[in-house]
């Protein structure tokens, strides 16, 4: 076992020191594959990811190996053992092509975090708890507000499925670690033109077409409902963002 040790990289907000944030114990595991962020850009957002192998060892490997150009800054296993790959003030290869709230780049905007998990089944509790400790620290940290917490299909529609629909966003919504959904539909124009142009002004601007990205945004918030657009489409989305 690794010795309990800050996150690298981690830069406290003025008046709010880290020591109030739950422990985690990091494990150190340097890749190579990362760079200086571009442009003078510091972490705004964070990216959740599944690995989609056969262990958080082999994710590890991959993510390591300057062979495959990519990387994360952490790697949570599914026993809840959180290793850090990059530091956090440094450009990890993780998100790709794809936008956010207009922003592309995003490697250079966020902070990469990969869960052990195949994309089948739930999500291991340790893992999750060793997520929401880690989250606690970067938010804090980076004085980051909990909507800039996404999935990696969130900035990617189409190309990107993960953390996928068995992630349990709402449980992180509770805790505080991402942004709190709507809980009513109540939208007069439940139309698909209506439904994209209020999707893209709540953060999804990738280019995606209309069916791409209702079913990014249902991956999201109405995991395995398929079928034409529903007026509870509309739910997710700030009662701000649907005024017209």
């Amino acid at each position: 076992m690794g010795t309990a040790m800050p996150a690298v990289g981690i830069r406290p907000r003025s008046g709010a020191p880290l020591a109030a944030e739950p422990a985690v114990e990091i494990h150190q595991h340097p890749s190579p594959n990362c760079g200086p962020r571009r442009d003078g850009l510091i972490p705004r957002f964070v990216v959740l990811h599944y690995t989609a192998m056969q262990s958080a060892d082999a994710a590890i490997a991959r993510l390591c190996d300057p062979a495959h150009e990519v990387s994360a800054h952490y790697v949570i296993c599914k026993t809840g053992r959180v290793s850090q790959l990059v530091g956090e003030g440094l450009r990890a290869w993780h998100a790709g092509v794809g936008e956010w709230q207009g922003f592309s780049d995003i490697n250079s905007r966020s902070i990469g975090i990969e869960l052990d998990n195949d994309g089948q089944g739930p999500f291991a509790e340790p893992l999750m708890q060793s997520l929401e400790a880690l989250l606690g620290r970067i938010l804090v940290g980076w004085d980051m507000p909990a909507q800039n917490v996404i999935g990696h299909s969130d900035m990617a529609p189409g190309r990107k499925f993960d953390p996928g629909p068995w992630f349990d966003w709402a449980r992180l919504e509770a805790q505080g670690f991402a942004g709190k959904r709507d809980v009513e539909a109540g939208q007069d124009d439940p139309t698909m033109d209506n439904f994209s142009r209020i999707a893209r002004r709540a953060g999804y601007t990738a280019e995606a077409d209309p069916d791409t990205l209702l079913a990014t945004v249902r991956l999201r918030h109405r995991p395995f409902k398929t079928g034409p657009l529903e007026p509870e489409d509309f739910a997710p989305f700030k009662r701000s963002t649907l005024r017209t």
